[in-house]
């Protein structure tokens, strides 16, 4: 009976330094994916409607297609 229980621990004292040995490869955190924060609905059409015409302007030149379409609609608004 001796000689399982001497088998049992050693076979635990290998389990053990089996896990020792498994290391991370980078010890530094990777940087993961960020998330983009989607307005809801009503918040976004208050959002947009509290906006500067220079805040719009900027949108518009940055590629904002709906800042570039209130702008347009701004000016046919301003020829009339």
């Amino acid at each position: 009976m001796i000689a399982p229980v001497s088998n049992a621990a050693q076979s635990t004292i290998q389990v053990q330094t089996a896990a020792a040995r498994q290391t991370p490869v980078s010890a530094q955190p990777q940087a993961g994916p960020t998330d983009t924060v989607q307005l809801s609905g009503i918040k976004a059409v208050l959002q947009e409607a509290s906006e500067t015409s220079a805040q719009t302007t900027k949108e518009a030149f940055g590629g904002d297609i709906q800042a570039m379409r209130l702008l347009a609609k701004e000016a046919a608004n301003q020829a009339k």
